[in-house]
């Protein structure tokens, strides 16, 4: 019998949680070629080619003309070892109330950074979203984190930028209860499904 396995992909505005859930939903089997084919048609038709992944998850018209989630999404598919359902929650703080309700859910969250010069910078500052994800996730009972350093293809693969984001990440997710010891840390580029 597989184990049900709830994953919630949280992280500050444009840290890439919808490209990088769709691109994993899109390799796990979870949808299929053609599929992706339309959404980056009808996303280069808008001029958001970039996008095709994270249609898989937004689904809204108003979700796709501003490039935002806004409500949680639920996608399901199977690994070998579990049934997984993956829950991508919006980054925006207008929309925190719909964050908390996916993430209250989940068994494990993946939190996305983004390593770009300055996008790193922007969701730990205390306008940024990264830390009160981190804090909501670990109040509302997740106790299972994995952080993935997300765009690093724009940083060229730095492994300075990596450990710089890495030991500054560590230093906040201990401050709200986590052992950075237990969390992986993954570089990945969402969009083109490297880590």
């Amino acid at each position: 019998e597989k184990t049900h396995l709830n994953v919630v992909v949280i992280g500050h505005v444009d840290s890439g949680k919808s490209t990088t859930t769709g691109h994993l939903i899109y390799q796990c089997g979870g949808i299929d070629k053609r599929t992706i084919e339309k959404f980056e048609k009808e996303a280069a038709e808008l001029g958001k080619g970039s996008f095709k992944y994270a249609w898989v998850l937004d689904k809204l018209k108003a979700e796709r003309e501003r490039g935002i989630t806004i409500d949680i999404a639920l996608w399901k598919f199977e690994t070998p070892r579990y049934y997984v359902t993956v829950i991508d929650a919006p980054g925006h703080r207008d929309f925190i109330k719909n964050m908390i309700t996916g993430t209250s859910q989940a068994d494990c969250a993946i939190l996305i950074i983004a390593a770009g010069t300055g996008e790193f910078e922007a969701g730990i500052s205390k306008d940024g979203q990264t830390r009160e994800h981190a804090l909501l996730a670990y109040t509302l009972g997740v106790k299972n984190l994995i952080v993935a350093i997300n765009k690093m293809d724009t940083t060229k693969w730095s492994e300075a930028r990596y450990q710089e984001i890495i030991k500054e990440t560590s230093s906040f997710i201990k401050k709200v209860g986590y052992n950075p010891k237990a969390v992986a840390f993954v570089p990945i580029s969402g969009f083109n499904g490297d880590s």
